[in-house]
């Protein structure tokens, strides 16, 4: 019994990726539609008269249509729903004491001279939280200091 749930849980967890990317497969193709569609706009705006250009002209509405109505099923799909890390931005101070998992290896960075901190020493290390850069007492959790903004997007 436990081996089934076990397979059945393995496998749910194979096809949630394969889900998401037909979904974001099918926007991509409803975007090409819209743009195909708007492609034989102009050509009946062309050389077509006003029954081609009006038809062109609903296509292009209804590929719209479709577009925005795929996207909105998309968005509300529960699996898209909590997509932002478990926790939310916040200054750290120096003493604040941090959770294991905050300091978890995932996200110690490796140490880049370019940063212009020292190394971290015995016991240290460094954790990245958002841009800033936080020096951590491994054994205690404790945050030793605090380098805001070290990790700006460029």
């Amino acid at each position: 019994m436990k081996s089934k749930i076990l397979t059945a849980g393995l496998i749910a967890a194979m096809m949630v990726p394969a889900m998401a990317q037909a979904q974001t497969g099918e926007l991509r193709r409803d975007r090409q539609d819209i743009r195909q569609e708007q492609r034989d706009l102009n050509h009946a705006k062309r050389y077509g008269d006003r029954g081609d250009v009006r038809d062109a002209r609903d296509d292009v509405r209804d590929a719209k249509r479709e577009y925005r109505e795929d996207k909105r099923d998309w968005r509300r799909d529960a699996r898209y729903q909590n997509y932002r890390a478990p926790f939310r931005y916040q200054q750290f101070r120096v003493g604040q004491a941090l959770r294991p998992t905050y300091y978890a290896p995932a996200y110690r960075p490796a140490w880049d001279r370019r940063w212009g901190v020292p190394r971290a020493g015995a016991g240290l290390t460094y954790v990245r939280h958002y841009n800033d850069l936080l020096l951590v007492n491994v054994r205690t959790g404790k945050v030793v200091k605090v380098y805001r903004n070290e990790f700006r997007w460029r």
